[in-house]
């Protein structure tokens, strides 16, 4: 699997002091768990400024949002933005954005978020977020699979 296909949304499950895991997967799961102090909408937002920042093609902007980790994987906000043009362009430029549930994961808080991309179909985004050392929150993953239509 190429680099490009590794993160923005990279999994929504990763191992703790591991490489994250591919991206891209058929199925997704998640396990319920401990409560996060930040309400889901905070994490909304998050998501929403992130895909502002690519639809003005903001790369620092949009770049801002992903994780330490997800930032020295990436080393620059041109290398993070051409990974998602190319590997998630469902996110970079959607058609139509809504809202799932939330949901708390032994790993972290993990967002839905059902896209219909520039071609019409549709697909759903697990966001995975990770609390950094100054208490903010952002983005450590998003696992990208196709969705049945949405009916919305």
């Amino acid at each position: 699997m190429s680099v490009p296909a590794l993160a923005l949304c990279l999994a929504a499950v990763m191992t703790q002091g591991a490489v994250p895991a591919p991206a891209r997967a058929d199925t997704a799961q998640t396990t319920l768990a401990a409560e996060t102090t930040l309400p889901a909408p905070a994490f909304r937002q998050i998501i929403q400024d992130q895909m502002k920042a690519f639809r003005q093609g903001d790369a620092a902007g949009a770049f801002s949002f992903a994780t330490r980790t997800l930032q020295q994987l990436y080393q620059t906000p041109e290398i993070f933005i051409g990974m998602v043009r190319q590997g998630y362009l469902p996110v970079y430029r959607p058609k139509s954005v809504s809202f799932g549930r939330m949901k708390e994961t032994e790993q972290g808080p993990v967002q839905e978020v059902y896209v219909t991309g520039p071609d019409g179909e549709d697909w759903l985004a697990l966001y995975s977020f990770e609390q950094q050392d100054d208490g903010t929150w952002k983005i450590s993953g998003c696992m990208l699979t196709k969705s049945p239509a949405l009916g919305v």
